[in-house]
C-alpha cells in the first residue's frame, strides 16, 4: 500500500514541468442539459484549512502522514466532562498535550469541542447511554453558570492557541444531548459572548446535528436555528455532520447538504455565517439494518477527493474527516491510516485542489466537471455523479489521472467513460 504514496509523489513531481505549460479550457459531455452547480466564489487559492481531520491520539503525539490543514479535537479526552472532573478543578493534560503537539507541527488551526457535561454539573445523571460514558454527560448543565465558568477557563487558558470552538457534538442525538434546543441556544449565546470577550479572533461554531438520522435532525435543528435567530445569530459558523447511510456515497452526502441548507434558508441564516462539516465518513452501518460497507482502492481515494471538491460546490467552508488512525478502525467504511488508499486521496487533494484557484463546477446530465488553475496551469476534475457517463475530453487535454496517480494519455475530443471516481484532466497551454 505504501507504494501508492511513492507512485503519487513521483508522478506529481514528474508532472510539474508539464503542468506549468497547461492552460484552462472548457469541457463538455456527450449530452444532457447543462447547469451550474452551487459554487463557492473563486479566490486566490483554496486554503489548506478546507481539508480538516480528527486525529486519534493527537494528545499522545500521533500525527497523520497525509496532508491536511485543520484539526478537530474530539475523542481525544478533551471535552468538558473529561477535564473539569470536579467543580473548579481541571485536568488539562490531554488538551495541553494535544495543543502542544499540533503547535509543534506548525499548525494553529484547532477546533475544540466544548461539550459534554461533567457528572457534578449535569441536570440529569440518569440519562441513558451517554457519550462519553459518564452519568449526565449528555444532559444540559443544571446551572448555566457552570457552563460559563468552563468556557471562560478554557478560552482564557488557550487564547491565541485554539482558533475555534464548537459548542456541542451531534446535539440532535440523545446519546450526546437530551436537553432542549432552547437550552443549547442559551449555551451557544453565552459561549459566544465569553469567547469573543476573551479571544475576539476565535471562531465560534454552533452545535452540530447528525443529518443521517432525518427524524432526529428535523426534530432538533430547525428549533435550534429559530432560537439562535432570536439571539441575532451568536455564531460565526454553523456545523453539520454528513455521514450518509451505509450504502450512501458523495452524491447522497450532497442530498443531506442541500436538505440542511433548506432549513438554514427557512431560518434566515445570514450570509456571513459560514457552514462547516465537522465530522464525516462513509459506509457506517445503518440507519436501521443497512450493513456496514468497506470502501477501498481508488474508490476510497476518490470519495475523499469528491467530498472536499463538493464542499466548494455547495459552499461549505471546511470539513473534518473522521478519523485518522494508526491502525484499522472497527466501524469506519473508509480507513485512513499510513499506507491506505484513503491516504492517497488526501495527497491527491493537496495536488489537485488546495492552493489552486477554484473556477467553478458545471453539472451536465450525470457529469460534474470542476475547473482549477494555478501558476499558469489549468486542469479539470470530472466524474459521474452516479454510475458511469460518457464524456468528451476538452480541447488540449493531454493526460488523465485518477486519485492513485494511475495516468493515461489523452487528446482533444477523446471519448472518455467517467465513473464515480474523479479524474484530473491536464490541459495543454
Amino acid at each position: 500500500m505504501v507504494r501508492h504514496r511513492t507512485k503519487l509523489l513521483t508522478a506529481a513531481s514528474g508532472l510539474v514541468a508539464l503542468a506549468l505549460t497547461l492552460a484552462a479550457c472548457g469541457g463538455s459531455s456527450s449530452g444532457g442539459s447543462s447547469a451550474s452547480s452551487p459554487t463557492a466564489p473563486a479566490g486566490p487559492g483554496v486554503p489548506t484549512t478546507t481539508v480538516g481531520m480528527t486525529v486519534e491520539g493527537v494528545e499522545g503525539q500521533s500525527w497523520p502522514s497525509a496532508p491536511f490543514g485543520s484539526i478537530r479535537l474530539w475523542d481525544n479526552g478533551t471535552a468538558w466532562s473529561q477535564i473539569e472532573l470536579k467543580k473548579g478543578v481541571y485536568k488539562w493534560d490531554n488538551l495541553d498535550h494535544a495543543v502542544a503537539n499540533i503547535q509543534a507541527k506548525g499548525s494553529n488551526q484547532i477546533l475544540e469541542v466544548l461539550g459534554t457535561t461533567p457528572t457534578w454539573a449535569a441536570s440529569n445523571t440518569s440519562t441513558a447511554n451517554p457519550y462519553p460514558p459518564y452519568p449526565g454527560a449528555n444532559s444540559a448543565p443544571k446551572n448555566i453558570a457552570d457552563w460559563d465558568a468552563w468556557v471562560t477557563a478554557v478560552v482564557t487558558r488557550y487564547k491565541g492557541k485554539i482558533s475555534a470552538y464548537e459548542v456541542w457534538n451531534e446535539a440532535d442525538l440523545k446519546m450526546f444531548y437530551n436537553g432542549t434546543p432552547q437550552q443549547m441556544a442559551d449555551m451557544t449565546k453565552d459561549a459566544y459572548a465569553i469567547i469573543k470577550k476573551i479571544d475576539p479572533a476565535a471562531t465560534v461554531v454552533a452545535a452540530s446535528p447528525a443529518l443521517r438520522l432525518t427524524s432526529a435532525a428535523t426534530r432538533f435543528y430547525p428549533a435550534y436555528l429559530k432560537a439562535l435567530a432570536a439571539y441575532n445569530w451568536p455564531v460565526d459558523a454553523l456545523a453539520i455532520h454528513t455521514y450518509p447511510s451505509a450504502s450512501g456515497d458523495p452524491a447522497a452526502r450532497g442530498v443531506l447538504i442541500t436538505g440542511v441548507q433548506a432549513m438554514m434558508k427557512a431560518a434566515g441564516v445570514p450570509a456571513k455565517v459560514q457552514l462547516w462539516d465537522t465530522e464525516l465518513n462513509y459506509g457506517l452501518a445503518g440507519p436501521g439494518s443497512i450493513p456496514e460497507q468497506h470502501i477501498t482502492g481508488a474508490r476510497a481515494a476518490g470519495f475523499i477527493v469528491r467530498t472536499y471538491i463538493d464542499d466548494l460546490r455547495y459552499g461549505i467552508n471546511r470539513s473534518y474527516w473522521y478519523i485518522w488512525t494508526q491502525k484499522p478502525h472497527p466501524w469506519l467504511g473508509i480507513q485512513a491510516y499510513p499506507g491506505t488508499d484513503a491516504e492517497q486521496g488526501f495527497f491527491a487533494l493537496s495536488n489537485w485542489m488546495t492552493g489552486a484557484n477554484y473556477n467553478g463546477c458545471t453539472t451536465t446530465g450525470n457529469v460534474v466537471s470542476c475547473k482549477f488553475s494555478k501558476a499558469g496551469a489549468s486542469w479539470i476534475v470530472a466524474w459521474a455523479e452516479t454510475g458511469t457517463a460518457a464524456y468528451k475530453a476538452p480541447d488540449n487535454a493531454q493526460l488523465v489521472c485518477d486519485p492513485l496517480a494511475q495516468c493515461t494519455q489523452s487528446s482533444s475530443g477523446a471519448s472518455l467513460t467517467l465513473t464515480e471516481i474523479p479524474v484530473r484532466i491536464y490541459l495543454q497551454q
